[in-house]
């Protein structure tokens, strides 16, 4: 599927950013790592367009380097995503030997799928490994997230819930279970400090449900998402309220200016959404290349779907970057 064309809706993002902020940081705080494009739901934000067609999984090498480059990098965070993370067969293992090299190890799972008597098992692992799990719940109502994820997803979304909590997550320190929020439509998302409030009171009155934060993150107009805008003719009416959203005060925050992201075939990317854009980093680097040499600044590149990362309260894997 070709990917929607942001070139002339909008300026060029990258005329918005200061020269100062165009290159990562020094340091970088995450290794964040898609093991693929495997899903067993078809979300229709999904901006990777992962499902349960889709075959690319990450390489037995691939995963090796991972591991390397977290032990001679100490990234302090290594941040697991997918597709979904866990129809990896080698997760577990890789879970295992990265744990004692970084303080936060972060999964990040749509739910559902650990109800599946293949995968049911994995919370008492991530709980054992001290996991953090970011879940994707697009809102606390069912009718909202079933519209966006499938029917009943919601239901046996919280039911995942209800068993984390009585293994301890959201309610113990070392057990964090925080929540992601997406809009159901082309639409920023709300303030996040007032749709945490509201989630939390919702999902403790109605379920039991606790957990730690609500990250709130805007639909970015690539994958499946943007493809809708295309064909709906809303692709450039989203951009322009993007556009006349844009925040300097987010810029600061951008998720790109502090991590790398590994693709499912070691390719690297600034983040994940420029891996949807097939914008690789500057260079045009493979994990491979970053193995036993130090890593510096790098120049960021941008496309016109980071306007969705500015806009507002900004959005990005750790929830909104700048107040609302």
């Amino acid at each position: 599927m070709s990917a929607p064309n942001l070139g002339s809706a909008v300026p060029p993002f990258a005329q918005r950013i200061p020269q100062e902020l165009r290159q990562t940081e020094k340091a970088l705080s995450t290794l964040q790592i898609n093991l693929g494009r495997l899903c067993n739901l078809a979300c229709k934000h999904c901006h990777l367009e992962a499902g349960p067609g889709r075959s690319e999984l990450m390489t037995r090498p691939v995963l090796d380097a991972c591991l390397q480059l977290a032990r001679e990098q100490n990234f302090p965070t290594v941040d697991v995503t997918g597709g979904a993370p866990e129809m990896h067969p080698d997760l577990r293992k890789f879970l295992s030997d990265v744990r004692p090299f970084c303080q936060h190890l972060i999964v990040r799972s749509n739910l559902v799928l650990l109800l599946e008597p293949e995968y049911d098992s994995l919370p008492g692992f991530f709980r054992d490994h001290s996991v953090e799990l970011v879940c994707s719940l697009p809102h606390y109502m069912a009718k909202s997230t079933d519209r966006v994820r499938g029917d009943s997803v919601f239901e046996r979304s919280i039911t995942v819930l209800q068993r984390l909590n009585a293994l301890g997550y959201g309610r113990e320190e070392r057990l964090v279970l925080d929540l992601v929020f997406n809009p159901g439509s082309a639409v920023l998302p709300p303030a996040q400090a007032e749709l945490e409030a509201e989630y939390r009171k919702s999902l403790q009155r109605d379920f039991g449900v606790a957990f730690n934060a609500l990250l709130t993150l805007t639909n970015n107009p690539l994958g499946r998402f943007g493809t809708f805008l295309e064909r709906s003719g809303n692709l450039e009416g989203y951009l322009n309220k993007l556009c006349q959203a844009f925040n300097p005060a987010t810029l600061p925050g951008m998720m790109c200016r502090t991590q790398v992201s590994v693709a499912w075939d070691g390719r690297l990317y600034d983040c994940d959404f420029n891996q949807a854009a097939e914008l690789p980093i500057d260079g045009g680097s493979t994990i491979f290349d970053w193995l036993g040499r130090p890593v510096g600044k790098r120049p960021i590149r941008f496309g016109q779907h980071c306007y969705a990362c500015t806009a507002g309260q900004g959005s990005s894997c750790g929830g909104a970057t700048a107040a609302s």
